[in-house]
């Protein structure tokens, strides 16, 4: 338990920190989520479209110190490609 005033100052920020960062990831999911279903439903349009909103969203995880800047890159990646076969698919 914090004792001094600095160190309950800094549990107050890490509580701030925590939600705000807890709030940005699930954005985040929510976006990836919304792209994977789109391809899973095979509507290669919609996929594109929702990889098109979620590439900003990853990126400003990273810049918001939320993910490291691989795991974005990787997602995106990963989403880039499973689109671009169903693109070629369809």
């Amino acid at each position: 338990m914090a004792n001094t005033e600095q160190s309950k100052k800094r549990a107050r920020q890490s509580e701030a920190k925590y939600a705000v960062n807890k709030a940005r990831r699930s954005r985040i999911r929510t976006y990836v989520r919304k792209v994977e279903e789109a391809i899973a439903s095979g509507d290669a349009a919609a996929a594109a479209e929702a990889l098109k909103n979620a590439q900003p969203e990853l990126a400003r995880g990273v810049t918001k110190g939320v993910m490291h800047k691989n795991t974005a890159s990787r997602k995106v990646s990963r989403l880039a490609s499973r689109v671009k076969a169903l693109a070629v698919k369809a």
